[in-house]
């Protein structure tokens, strides 16, 4: 019988941060990463950013190759699989499982006119989902 894949680990807030850098910049070495995050955080420094980012390596949040002389780091997981995944983990723990409200709570506080055209436009284009 197949293997089921892991399930990709839940990122912190912080890693989450950085893995969205990573996934705009492609892979990168620390400097790049810090060098990106320090227009959002200033007080970010670069040994914190290696720290985090040696963590994020261990748990399997990001792959690191090591052939260079300055390490390049990757996303472990494509975006829109671990962002899958995180939005399954909300559903099931703040919605008892409910996809609909989840997108009632989104849809009534969270969701701007511009946003709110875009998903009638995405569900009429879409009708089966």
């Amino acid at each position: 019988m197949p293997k089921k894949p892991a399930k990709p680990p839940r990122p912190t807030a912080a890693e989450l941060d950085l893995l969205r850098v990573i996934w705009r910049l492609g892979p990168s070495t620390v400097k790049d990463v810090h060098a990106a995050r320090l227009r959002e955080r200033p007080d970010l420094t670069y040994a914190t950013a290696l720290r985090l980012m040696q963590v994020m390596h261990g748990k399997g949040l990001l792959i690191r190759d090591e052939s260079q002389r300055s390490h390049v780091y990757a996303a472990a997981h494509a975006q829109d699989a671990l962002q899958t995944n995180l939005l399954k983990d909300l559903i099931h723990k703040a919605f008892a499982g409910s996809g609909r409200d989840l997108v009632i709570a989104a849809l009534s506080e969270h969701v701007t006119d511009k946003e709110r055209q875009e998903i009638k436009r995405f569900l009429k284009e879409n009708p089966d989902g």
